[in-house]
């Protein structure tokens, strides 16, 4: 698989960048008519309470009073600005360790720390950002803004751990259109204050003080009765004082015949304006956020930032995201409006302008961009097909699989399958997460595939590509494995981005066929070319593969060169809770046996079961190989319960693939070895097996029995069984407890 990762002169490396400080700065306020919100912040502020709620509907001013709050607290403020496509909770986690890296120096690898995938999210990503935020030598405040864009469950998870971290004396603060999950618990508990619409909807004072910053005079009596027309609704009275100055209806003529006369102020609001820069306005409203080089590309114009220098001087309509004022985007129930007049007006238009708007974004090397824009139009399918087939593999490397699978989801199995590479890396992005049903059934579509065209995932040919996908799942045993790798290896080029995976798959079907020399040729090479592409998971299975033929030579110095490599790849890409990560772990199990230190055997076989879960059938040769080290080792070391339950597994991946050539071998060797053997042992019990370490992560959750079943997709007695199981393998006999010891074995948070 590609990991390939964009350098600092890659354009999108310049334009994410951009997006990233933009989301995780504070906004700027105009300089006057602004009403302060200095009481309310000082309330929460003095309250004592680490939970702080702002809860409103649009235009009622929660990011006004966030923004007003950073620059008034004198404690360093981490903020992120959170929009739809946050909504995956490795992005999410990630983007929250970048915002609180700002302002913490120690915690500046922790962003790379916490990514992963499925359960390692909440299982290592979540636990590790709350300890780094629980050990801050310093009082902070945390501000998310708009968490109404978060409707993952698995990001309210997430959250939840995290939010457990936030210290005494430091304060999380949240602005959302509705009231957040968490809080109701943390009210239940005593430690939330909430800041609603009550508070803020405005008085006659402060009508009077947005007015104030107009040409416009405001009687006290008509400031009472406008804010009788608005119900205090900041943004109507803003608006309403926008029509005023500019020569419109006096204030206290504003119908209010809507409760929040939204649609009578929006569209004053417009017939003041020539209509180029309605059109403007209404054309601009399909971008999330925008600058003039965007604008121009999806108008086809070269005025923009005059546009928007007209606008941004109105201080009504539109934000500016960064200090040099090259950012914007609408507020957020303005763009709202904005959409429902270009639907009204000029729908043809919607598609082309989104279409025009991903085209900009793929030219300038953000692929991900161009497919959220893309992701709607229906008469775009085949596109998008293709964008994702080029960004999958490097979005699941960097541990945003959620995104991947809600692409996929999105643009449906049909397109999907009418683009056959794309159906590959399907099989690829499940097997290696550990699917194996998905994997079996994109197999099969694969199978019944035929595409003659060049893939845009940066393979020689779908007829190599295929090739790839049947060798790493092995379905049809070790001969038919390693013609379908002999076949790739040879269509790949030098130069191909795929020639590393040619190689490691025509090493691991020489393995399973018993040709060691050949196999080790193949993975020597493998792990050359991947190093040279950046490919760090094919590095890390290819490595990890020498270092247990060197192991079994007796070249333990040429071992330890190849478990450095593997476990400085996983550690340097935090890929800890990936399939390919299981063996590297168990070899460096094994070579610190050999040296004599239990410690290192322990902490690093603890690193491999927790992390087999990803080791399936769907990759069977990976599953037996991998659990049939881990056996080995707990053998070594006495704990004979573990060895024997790794071997029932084992023979469950045998029932589903028994033909895996060699290995089947290797496996019955063992078997013989144990039932032989004289000793007991006295150490250890069972482990956790995959289920139980599925469910493990959502201990650390508020969520019910009945909510985790739903979360994993099993039923409610599943759980309590699951949960009983983990109790007395623990030792434990409450849900905090098992969450305390999992955490002292490593099977929560680093694991290291």
């Amino acid at each position: 698989m590609r990991g390939d990762v964009p350098t600092a002169e890659t354009p999108d490396v310049e334009l994410d960048q951009q997006l990233l400080d933009a989301k995780l700065s504070a906004p700027e306020q105009p300089a006057g008519g602004r009403v302060s919100r200095a009481v309310q912040i000082d309330a929460a502020r003095s309250s004592g309470r680490r939970f702080v709620g702002v809860t409103a509907p649009a235009g009622y001013g929660k990011s006004t009073l966030l923004a007003e709050w950073a620059r008034r607290d004198d404690r360093p403020v981490a903020w992120v600005s959170l929009d739809r496509f946050d909504d995956d909770p490795a992005a999410l986690l990630t983007l929250l360790a970048e915002a609180f890296a700002r302002i913490e120096p120690s915690a500046a690898r922790l962003p790379r720390r916490v990514t992963g995938h499925a359960t390692a999210v909440l299982g290592r990503g979540a636990p590790l950002l709350a300890a780094a935020l629980s050990r801050s030598a310093h009082a902070f405040v945390l501000m998310l803004d708009d968490l109404q864009e978060l409707r993952d469950p698995a990001c309210h998870d997430a959250l939840s751990v995290v939010f457990a971290g936030i210290p005494a004396g430091s304060q999380l603060v949240v602005a959302s259109r509705s009231e957040s999950q968490h809080l109701p618990r943390a009210r239940a508990a005593g430690d939330a204050h909430t800041i609603t619409v009550s508070d803020l909807a405005l008085d006659a004072a402060g009508v009077r003080t947005i007015f104030a910053g107009t040409q416009v005079p405001l009687s006290p009596e008509e400031a009472v009765e406008l804010v009788e027309r608005t119900e205090g609704w900041p943004v109507g009275v803003v608006l309403a004082a926008a029509i005023a100055e500019d020569g419109g209806e006096a204030p206290e003529t504003v119908s209010g015949d809507d409760r929040y006369v939204a649609d009578y102020l929006y569209r004053e609001s417009l017939v003041t304006l020539p209509e180029h820069l309605q059109q403007f306005l209404r054309r601009t409203a399909v971008l999330d956020a925008f600058s003039a080089p965007l604008c121009d590309a999806i108008l086809d114009t070269h005025d923009a930032q005059s546009m928007l220098r007209q606008l941004d001087e109105s201080n009504v309509f539109i934000v500016p995201l960064d200090r040099s004022r090259s950012l914007y985007r609408y507020h957020a129930l303005y763009r709202e409006f904005l959409l429902g007049e270009l639907r009204r007006l000029e729908p043809e238009m919607l598609p082309e302008l989104r279409g025009r708007a991903a085209t900009w974004f793929e030219q300038q090397g953000s692929p991900a961009m161009a497919i959220e824009f893309l992701l709607d139009q229906h008469d775009q399918r085949a596109r998008t097909a293709r964008l994702v087939a080029a960004t999958a593999l490097p979005s699941y490397q960097s541990g945003q699989i959620a995104t991947v699978q809600r692409w996929m989801t999105a643009i449906g199995d049909p397109a999907i399958e009418a683009y056959p590479p794309l159906a590959v890396l399907a099989g690829w992005v499940t097997a290696l997460s550990g699917q194996p049903t998905e994997a079996a059934r994109w197999a099969a579509v694969v199978d019944r595939a035929s595409y003659e065209g060049p893939p845009d995932d940066g393979t020689a040919s779908f007829a190599s590509a295929r090739a790839m996908l049947r060798s790493v799942m092995c379905r049809s045993g070790p001969a038919q494995a390693l013609a379908d790798a002999e076949f790739a290896w040879a269509a790949e080029p030098d130069w191909s981005p795929w020639r590393d995976q040619a190689l490691l798959l025509l090493g691991e079907a020489r393995l399973l066929v018993g040709d060691v020399v050949g196999a080790a040729a193949a993975l020597d090479e493998s792990v050359l070319v991947a190093a040279s592409l950046g490919n760090a998971e094919g590095l890390i299975l290819s490595a990890a593969e020498l270092a247990l033929l060197a192991m079994d030579a007796g070249r333990w110095d040429e071992a330890a060169a190849q478990v450095t490599a593997a476990i400085d790849a996983i550690d340097e890409r935090r890929m800890d809770d990936y399939a390919t990560a299981v063996l590297a772990f168990t070899q460096a199990a094994r070579l610190s046996l050999h040296r004599g230190d239990l410690v290192a055997v322990r902490r690093e076989l603890t690193r491999a079961m927790r992390a087999r879960p990803a080791c399936t059938d769907a990759i069977p040769y990976l599953a037996v190989r991998a659990r049939l080290q881990l056996a080995k080792v707990h053998w070594a070391i006495a704990d004979h319960s573990t060895a024997h339950h790794l071997l029932r597994e084992i023979d469950d991946v045998l029932l589903i693939r028994p033909d895996l050539g060699t290995l089947v071998d290797q496996v019955a060797d063992f078997r013989r070895f144990m039932a032989a053997s004289e000793q007991q042992g006295e150490q250890g019990g069972p482990p956790l097996s995959p289920a139980e370490l599925r469910l493990l992560p959502y201990l650390q959750t508020h969520l019910s029995v009945r909510e985790i079943g739903e979360r994993l997709f099993v039923s409610r007695n599943t759980v309590s069984s699951e949960l009983g199981s983990i109790y007395r393998k623990l030792g434990v006999s409450a849900r905090s407890d098992a969450v305390l010891r999992a955490t002292q074995l490593g099977l929560l948070g680093s694991g290291l």
